[in-house]
């Protein structure tokens, strides 16, 4: 009895042994990780985000006839943080792990909300909004420059190079033209389009080096407090009390789509589409969206 029960045990410790070599060996981890699960999510998501982002430059420039550039953007982050919060509150963990995730957190969200979509907003009083989608098109050129430089696994090919320097060449081009067609405020408003999809870029970038153990709503609610901040200050500052703001109905519409489905929802699906796919094609997004801008004015 006692052989049979030793026997018994052998094979289960054996079959435990095992069991770990082989998820060892796969990169398997006994819990669920939401980074790794692949399919036709995939697809799905990166459409969304194509067709989304596609319809948030009108938006922009329609909610721009009314509201201030800095304010309206950051109003559209705070309603955002909100709706990804309460979304998430008893689904996933709300507060980062360690210290050093607030710093990146912190430090990205900065550069991709507050920089990027401020300078964006600010951008779209002078340009229009299908040349804003374009200039901001830029963003997987530098995104493939950053991921050579800091992801291992994307170093950056002749291709891609050759690629990212003719699109410059066309950027460069297309400001030559705004400063000599429509003036010098058109020309920094392009200008600063483009730093400002360096940043996000770069965002992107150092978010995918530096893994951060959160839910993709998480990390982008937290990314947006840290951006919208500085935009709050800043816009009460040189624009004066939201409360004073002419407030149509139209311009409700604009930041209400803006927040929930232009930001909640596709920054959401985009940290989680992150770890699925290389920084080109997932930033390859900006290069679809311009059309559907272009098209829709």
């Amino acid at each position: 009895m006692q052989e049979a029960q030793g026997a018994t045990s052998l094979y289960e410790s054996r079959l435990r042994r095992d069991g770990r070599a082989l998820m060892k060996r796969k990169g398997l981890s006994p819990k669920w990780d939401w980074r790794r699960k692949p399919g036709w999510g995939v697809p799905l998501a990166w459409l969304t985000l194509c067709v989304v982002w596609s319809s948030t430059w009108l938006v922009i420039k329609v909610g721009l006839r009314d509201l201030p550039p800095i304010s309206y953007a950051a109003i559209r982050f705070v309603i955002a943080v909100i709706v990804l919060f309460a979304v998430s509150l008893g689904r996933v963990r709300l507060l980062p792990r360690r210290g050093a995730d607030y710093a990146i957190l912190a430090f990205t969200g900065v550069l991709m909300f507050a920089v990027n979509y401020g300078l964006l907003f600010w951008g779209e009083l002078h340009v229009s909004s299908g040349l804003a989608a374009v200039l901001q098109a830029t963003i997987p050129i530098f995104g493939m420059v950053f991921a050579h430089l800091m992801l291992p696994d994307e170093p950056l090919r002749l291709q891609k190079l050759l690629g990212a320097v003719l699109a410059v060449g066309g950027v460069a081009m297309i400001c030559e033209r705004l400063l000599g067609f429509s003036g010098l405020m058109a020309f920094w408003g392009g200008l600063g389009i483009v730093f400002g999809a360096a940043c996000a870029a770069f965002s992107n970038v150092l978010l995918k080096a530096r893994v951060i153990q959160l839910a993709p709503s998480m990390i982008a609610g937290w990314q947006m407090i840290f951006g919208a901040a500085p935009l709050l200050v800043t816009g009460f500052i040189v624009e004066g009390n939201p409360a004073r703001f002419h407030w149509s109905a139209l311009s409700f519409f604009c930041l209400l789509y803006l927040a929930v489905i232009g930001s909640a929802l596709t920054f959401l699906l985009l940290y989680w589409l992150l770890p699925r796919m290389t920084v080109a094609r997932l930033q390859a997004i900006s290069l679809i969206t311009p059309p559907g801008a272009v098209m829709l004015g």
